[in-house]
Order: structure tokens, then sequence, then C-alpha cells
């Protein structure tokens, strides 16, 4: 089991999960491709990781030819693409009578057109090269559903059948698809509750004993799932911390 010298682009890569993963990789000898929509956060994360091993571009993954923008990229430095991991992706969370229409329409588009065009945008490539790998961070909420979270719920509920329609459909092609299914991880997330009593108590929670993964806990099950044999399929993981409920 290896990730050396596979090229692996990374979506929602300036902090949290994806930066985690991104420096995992590149520890191990990948080649990382880094987008998000922070400059100055790709920047100094590129100065943490080896040297020729990382390249980025400022990417929006609601946007399609940000996203390809960013396939182009590897393809231009690199040569191929082995994985895509579609990391990006927000959790406001509110009740559904609290209509908060604008939060709805920007998680439908991060978290599920996101999904669709980093699929749309590399699966091509992975088509000629007759193998690829594409991964999706998904949610112990694409699994369950709880008050509050309802629109965030659905938008990784989706992202589950998606992920496995893709299986069913390219496991002919040589490409395989992961995800990997979090509980509570101590990231940036609950910066995108626009409440900021639930933000602040939502992080709280957090902090307290095995009540949070963190960000590497998660890159080293992505890594694994990378890592594994061309003829070896991780379908899905799914990862609590220990003090998790739900």
């Amino acid at each position: 089991m290896s990730v050396k010298d596979k090229v692996v682009i990374i979506t929602g890569a300036s902090s949290g999960i994806g930066a985690a993963t991104a420096r995992l990789l590149a520890e191990q000898g990948a080649k990382v491709v880094l987008g998000a929509r922070r400059e100055n956060k790709l920047k100094a994360l590129i100065q943490q990781l080896p040297a020729k091993s990382a390249c980025y571009q400022v990417t929006d993954v609601s946007k399609l030819e940000e996203v390809k923008a960013l396939v182009r990229l590897a393809l231009d430095v690199y040569g191929r693409v082995d994985v895509l991991y579609n990391n990006a992706g927000i959790m406001p969370t509110a009740n559904l009578d609290e209509f908060h229409h604008d939060e709805w329409q920007n998680m439908l588009q991060t978290n599920i057109m996101g999904v669709l065009n980093g699929i749309e945008a590399v699966l091509p490539t992975m088509k000629k090269q007759g193998q690829g790998h594409i991964l999706a961070t998904d949610s112990v909420a694409g699994h369950l559903v709880y008050p509050g979270s309802a629109v965030y719920c659905g938008t990784k509920f989706a992202v589950r059948a998606i992920m496995e329609g893709l299986r069913q459909e390219q496991k002919d092609n040589g490409i395989r698809s992961t995800i990997v299914s979090p509980g509570a991880v101590n990231t940036e997330l609950y910066k995108s509750i626009s409440n900021p009593q639930a933000a602040q108590e939502l992080f709280e929670s957090w902090q307290q004993p095995n009540n949070s993964l963190n960000p590497e806990d998660i890159a080293q099950a992505v890594v694994y799932a990378i890592g594994t044999p061309q003829h070896v399929t991780v379908s899905e993981i799914l990862i609590r911390p220990t003090g998790q409920e739900i």
C-alpha cells in the first residue's frame, strides 16, 4: 500500500481536513494539486510542503470552469490525475422554519454541485487513463438526520447517493469511488454557521474530551483509502469521535 508519486487533486485544501490530507500525502511522496478560495492560506500551506511536491490554484468548486482549470493544472504540471478528493463543503445550520434561503442555495451549490463539478471535470481524463479514484468528504449527517440540519443532511445524503452511483457506473473503467463520513471534526466548519451563538456552542462542544476528531484523523483515513491496490475499493469510511452520540 503506497501513495508515492500519485497525483492527487484536493479541493477545500486551504485548512482543516484538506490541508491535513495534503500534508500527509506530500510527506508520503505524493504530488498534490490544491484548490480553495483563500489564496493566502494556499500559499502558506505550499510553503510547508516538500519542494516540487505541490502546486495550487484558487478554486471555487461551485464554478465548473474553475474546477476544470484545476484539473488542467494537474495535467500541465504532472501529466496525469490519479485521484480527486472532493473535500470542499459548508455547514450553516438552522431550523427549516427560519427560511435561510440563501444559505440553502449556497449549501446546494458547494456541497452537491461542487462534487458533481469535480466528477465532470476529472472523469474524461480518468476514463482515458483507464484508472482513477474519486473521493468525497461526506458526513455522519449523510447517514442520520437531526434537528437544525435538515438541509445540510440532505446535501450529504445526496453526496452519498451520487458517489455510489459513480461507483456502479464507472467500475468497468477502473475508476474507484470512496466517501469518508466523519462525525464532529475540530475545523473551521463552524464558521459557516450564521448564528453566532449556535456557532460558539458547537465550537465549545468540540473542545470537550472525546467530542471531536482532529483533521489529521480524517487525513489518515483518506490516505489509507487512496493507498489501497487498484483491485480494492474502499467504498465508505464512517469515523466518529468516541464521545459522539449520533
